[in-house]
């Protein structure tokens, strides 16, 4: 079975309230593609909602899923970070943090309430966020001498590549964007061409 090559993200951030018994949850989801990126949006959060008990968040990222936190700030164990990391994981999202942030309405709600909030909170945000499915391309470079331009060239129409850093002189060079799944074929084709060499350069 082929290994999926995409994944889904959300492409503007979105909002979504929850209210209990006088406590507030307020959640906030946004795109970021790094845990630099997520520490620096956390304190613009934290800052904005400097008032309230609670700054709870997960996020996810890398296109295979593999780098994810949740974080309860204060709250029972369990009771925060996981249900909104659960979320992510059941609208299926990476590159992405989602914050809920808790105004205290001055009764208790037991950790199942507090589960059920968090939970419904992310899913009010994640439910409107505009979203968009993205594959997983490899970055190839092609080095080869002009006489095999044509050869080169028939390849890149058929398989419908496009030439990126082209240089085009008596050595030839550029580099090419190929959708993971379909790399094995593609490189096999220009492997075949004697003279050129083909290395890779990384995973977008």
């Amino acid at each position: 079975m082929t290994e999926s090559d995409t994944y889904k993200i959300i492409t503007a951030p979105s909002e979504g309230l929850y209210k209990e018994k006088g406590s507030k949850f307020i959640s906030i989801a946004m795109h970021v593609t790094s845990e630099e990126e997520v520490k620096i949006q956390l304190e613009k959060i934290k800052k904005e909602y400097y008032t309230a008990r609670h700054h709870c968040y997960a996020y996810v990222l890398e296109p295979d899923k593999r780098l994810f936190r949740a974080n309860d700030d204060g709250e029972p164990s369990g009771s925060a970070g996981k249900p909104i990391l659960n979320q992510i994981y059941s609208f299926e999202l990476t590159n992405i943090l989602v914050v809920v942030v808790r105004y205290f309405g001055g009764t208790k709600l037991g950790v199942s309430g507090l589960v059920n909030a968090y939970k419904t909170a992310t899913r009010e945000a994640l439910a409107i966020a505009p979203t968009e499915i993205r594959t997983i391309d490899e970055v190839y470079a092609l080095s080869f001498p002009y006489p095999l331009m044509n050869e080169v060239m028939r390849i890149t129409k058929e398989e419908n590549l496009q030439q990126i850093n082209p240089k085009f002189e008596l050595d030839c060079y550029f580099e090419i964007k190929c959708r993971k799944n379909d790399v094995e074929k593609i490189i096999e084709k220009f492997k075949n061409i004697y003279g050129l060499t083909i290395k890779y350069l990384q995973t977008l």
